[in-house]
């Protein structure tokens, strides 16, 4: 048996030229059998299909973004009640603060990029919500998550379904304020671009509208 091409059809090693129709029918059977047994017989697709063009994308979007960090397929099952060993995605996150920057991720359901913080407790969650609610700083915020909802990104992260202590229920701001995570985030599925190189552009373009959002939030969100 031949492994998959090592970051898509063609292209130099290192070069990323697209997730190949492997990756995406790696994490379907994955999902199916979530087992060491699958992995062992198949971890060269792993390789080849998911890890391979992630590394490439993540290190052409290095100059510009930073260096992302690629997690581990495993997941940690010490304390889940769920024992599945394997993520069924892979993801890739570049930080620019606590718990905050540029995600994408390749699961069964296609290519997601998305942005903003992921966990906040304590003082940087304290921080976040004394922005939120300035006059100037608040409004800021609000606007640029206004502007990128408006440009197809969906809007998420943990909430409370009260208010939070300190805040009266009609503060103008208040959904916001709700937030114990927040991120910005949108699928480009199973598109054909996404197995051609131009799936960089995808997630540069998705990264640099989201940008605003990541600076506010690495500003704000301060321990």
């Amino acid at each position: 048996m031949t492994p998959p091409a090592t970051s898509g059809a063609g292209g130099a090693p290192g070069e990323f030229t697209g997730f190949p129709s492997a990756a995406l029918d790696f994490y379907d059977d994955l999902e199916v059998d979530n087992t060491k047994s699958y992995w062992e017989a198949h971890k060269h697709v792993y390789a080849a299909s998911v890890k391979a063009p992630m590394t490439a994308l993540c290190q052409a979007l290095e100059p510009e973004f930073g260096q992302a960090k690629i997690f581990r397929p495993y997941r940690d099952v010490r304390f889940a009640k769920d024992k599945t060993p394997y993520k069924t995605h892979q993801g890739a996150f570049v930080a620019v603060g606590p718990a905050t920057g540029w995600y994408v991720e390749i699961s069964p359901r296609g290519l997601r990029t998305g942005a903003g913080f992921y966990e906040a407790a304590g003082t940087r969650l304290a921080s976040f919500r004394e922005a939120v609610a300035h006059e100037r700083f608040g409004p800021e915020l609000e606007s640029l998550v206004a502007a990128a909802v408006a440009e197809g990104f969906e809007l998420g992260g943990e909430r409370l379904k009260t208010s939070p202590r300190g805040f009266d229920a009609d503060h103008p701001r208040i959904e916001l304020l709700r937030h114990k995570s927040l991120t910005l985030g949108r699928s480009h599925g199973f598109e054909p671009v996404i197995h051609t190189p131009a799936a960089l552009d995808l997630v540069r373009d998705d990264w640099r509208t989201l940008r605003p959002v990541v600076e506010w939030l690495a500003r704000h969100c301060q321990d």
